[in-house]
């Protein structure tokens, strides 16, 4: 058998214990008539930009065994898992080297994890708040919210959206029931590139009072660089009498140049990009690293592992000349007698 053959059966049975977790196991045939309808309006209606939630909750629904997202599913459609398969299977016949969606499943488990912290080292009641909640469904996914009030911001057509597609899922007799893991959830319709979102949330309950868990998974990057720091500045901010914990993902330079159209804000350092606007504390990682693996990139080419062993400083990976395309998982905290010196970068 020759490397590629090998590479080939790696790759075939990485894929094979991918569990699609969709009304119990199936995909589009299984759905119902409202589910399949609402999903045809996605996609005649979205632009690339807001499709991407459902592309994500579908990775969300074919990594389900690590995930356990009940609601990935429903939130995905048919026609995006079914989408996602077919890559899958061209990839294997490729010969890639990836798994197609394992970095969705490990961007997820990591932010669900730093989660799950962030609450236990607050006390247990905290605000959660999701910028850019996209199909998210941790309110519905982590105990660890049971005391917390949960607030998701997007736009007001996609939370429409997601609310009637949970809907219709809780309301068929062929999908299984959703539970509220939330002490409560809040939807916010707002767009967070204008700059009274803030105003919106707090129009909508949210106390800056409170110590605020604020998630940015997959978000920050769509975002213009004056949008992005406009969102990052506003929520440290916050930092004046409460304790504040940042969640996000960043691209490097490297990786928006993979779509120019959908991606515009990137930073190589976010670990001092941070600490320049009044963030401390600030922990960064790549998908690879012990704390961002949950045992799904065992692949012997595994492309992340591969990049994270490479310095940072490396902008092209000298085995095959291409760019080093990185995405940092950060956390970070502010706290009110943080007296960081906000400078330019």
């Amino acid at each position: 058998m020759s490397k590629k053959e090998e590479e080939r059966e790696k790759v075939a049975a990485a894929a094979s214990e991918v569990v699609v977790v969709v009304n119990g196991g199936g995909g589009e045939e299984e759905e119902g008539e409202g589910v399949r309808a609402l999903h045809a309006r996605v996609e005649a209606e979205w632009g690339p930009v807001m499709q991407s939630a459902c592309q994500t909750a579908a990775a969300r629904a074919l990594w389900g065994r690590a995930v356990r997202d009940p609601a990935a599913g429903v939130l995905a459609g048919g026609r995006f898992l079914a989408a996602l398969r077919e890559r899958m299977r061209r990839d294997e016949e490729a010969g890639a080297r990836e798994v197609h969606g394992v970095m969705i499943a490990v961007r997820t488990l990591w932010f669900d994890a730093r989660v799950e912290a962030a609450v236990a080292s607050l006390g247990g009641a905290a605000q959660v708040v999701l910028l850019g909640a996209g199909m998210d469904a941790r309110a519905y996914r982590l105990s660890c919210l049971k005391e917390c009030t949960v607030f998701e911001l997007d736009f007001p057509e996609l939370l429409e959206m997601k609310t009637d597609l949970l809907h219709e899922a809780m309301s068929s007799a062929n999908n299984q029931k959703l539970t509220m893991m939330a002490k409560s959830l809040t939807r916010v319709p707002a767009d967070i590139r204008d700059g009274d979102w803030i105003t919106k949330l707090q129009s909508y309950g949210y106390v800056p009072e409170r110590n605020t868990i604020w998630v940015l998974e997959g978000i920050l990057y769509y975002l213009h660089h004056v949008h992005a720091m406009q969102v990052l500045e506003t929520i440290v901010a916050c930092r004046t009498s409460v304790h504040t914990v940042l969640l996000a993902d960043f691209m490097n330079k490297n990786a928006v140049s993979l779509s120019r159209a959908m991606y515009h804000f990137y930073h190589d350092s976010p670990d001092l990009l941070l600490p320049s606007i009044g963030f401390s504390q600030v922990t960064l990682s790549q998908i690879g690293d012990p704390q961002a693996h949950f045992g799904l990139l065992s692949h012997p080419q595994n492309l992340f592992d591969k990049l994270r062993r490479l310095p940072r400083s490396v902008e092209t990976n000298p085995e095959d000349g291409t760019p080093c395309c990185r995405l940092y998982l950060v956390e970070a905290s502010a706290f009110p007698d943080d007296q960081t010196t906000k400078q330019d970068i």
